[in-house]
C-alpha cells in the first residue's frame, strides 16, 4: 500500500511538473536558473573563503609555534650553559636549579616540537584544500560567465521564437477556420468572386435579350431627335443653317423617282 501511494505521489508530481512547464514563461524560468546559479556561486565563494581562512589561521599558529620552539631551544641551551658554569664554580644549589629549569625548557621544547609537526600536517592539508577551493571558485566563475553569455543568446532565440509563432498563427488564420462564426479569408474571397461572376453573367445575358435591343433603338431615336432639335436652335440663333424641312424626304423621293 505504501509503495502504491509513493507511485501515485510521484505520478502526480510528474504530471503537475509537466503541466507547469507547459504554461510557465521560459524567460522567467531562465532568470530563475541564472539567479540560482549566482546564489550557488556565492555560497561556493563563502565556503572557499572559510577554507582559505582556516589555512591562514593554521599558518599563523604554525608560525607562532615555530617562534616558540626557537625561543625554547635557545632558553634550554642557555640554562644548560649556566648550570654547567655553576657546577664548575662549585655552586651546587644553583647548578641544580638551572638544571631543573633546563629540564623544564626541554620538556616544553618536546611538546612544542610535536605541536609544530602536527601544525605542519594541518597546514599542508589546509593549503591543499585552499588550492582546491580557489580552483573550484575559478572554474565555477567561468561556468557562470558562460551561462550569463548564453542567457543573452537564449533570450534572443526566445524572442525570435515568439515572433515566428505569431507569424505562423497569423498565416494559419488565413487558411483555417477561427471559431464557428468566423469564416476564413479563402471562404470570403470565394464568396465575393462567386457573387461578382454571377453579376457579370447576369449582365451579359440581359445584354443579349430583345428588350435590351429595343431599349437600344429607343435611345438612339431619342439621341437623333435631340440632335435635330439642337440644330434648329442653332439655326434660330444664326449659328448655322437649319436643314430644309422634308429635305431628307425629298432626297429619298427623288432617288426613288430617278431610279
Amino acid at each position: 500500500m505504501i509503495r502504491l501511494l509513493r507511485r501515485i505521489g510521484r505520478y502526480i508530481t510528474a504530471a503537475l511538473t509537466g503541466k507547469f512547464n507547459e504554461v510557465a514563461d521560459p524567460k522567467v524560468q531562465l532568470e530563475q536558473a541564472i539567479i540560482e546559479a549566482q546564489d550557488q556561486h556565492r555560497r561556493l565563494k563563502e565556503q572557499a573563503a572559510n577554507v582559505i581562512a582556516n589555512q591562514k589561521q593554521t599558518e599563523m599558529q604554525l608560525n607562532r609555534a615555530m617562534q616558540e620552539l626557537e625561543g625554547l631551544n635557545a632558553k634550554a641551551r642557555q640554562a644548560v650553559l649556566m648550570a654547567d658554569d655553576a657546577q664548575k664554580q662549585g655552586d651546587t644549589k644553583r647548578a641544580t636549579e638551572l638544571t631543573n629549569a633546563a629540564q623544564s625548557f626541554a620538556d616544553r621544547l618536546i611538546a612544542v616540537e610535536k605541536q609544530v609537526e602536527s601544525l605542519k600536517e594541518q597546514h599542508l592539508a589546509a593549503t591543499q584544500a585552499s588550492d582546491r577551493a580557489k580552483g573550484a571558485v575559478q572554474q565555477n566563475s567561468v561556468v557562470l560567465q558562460q551561462r550569463l553569455t548564453e542567457r543573452q543568446k537564449l533570450l534572443s532565440q526566445l524572442d525570435q521564437a515568439k515572433m515566428q509563432e505569431q507569424m505562423n498563427k497569423a498565416m494559419a488564420s488565413l487558411s483555417e477556420t477561427v471559431g464557428q462564426d468566423v469564416p476564413t479569408f479563402d471562404e470570403v474571397r470565394d464568396k465575393i468572386e462567386t457573387r461578382y461572376a454571377k453579376a457579370l453573367g447576369t449582365s451579359e445575358i440581359q445584354g443579349e435579350t430583345v428588350e435590351s435591343r429595343m431599349l437600344e433603338v429607343e435611345k438612339a431615336a431619342m439621341d437623333s431627335e435631340a440632335q435635330a432639335r439642337l440644330s434648329q436652335i442653332r439655326a434660330q440663333l444664326g449659328l448655322e443653317a437649319a436643314p430644309a424641312e422634308g429635305a431628307g424626304t425629298a432626297q429619298v423621293e427623288g432617288g426613288t423617282a430617278t431610279s
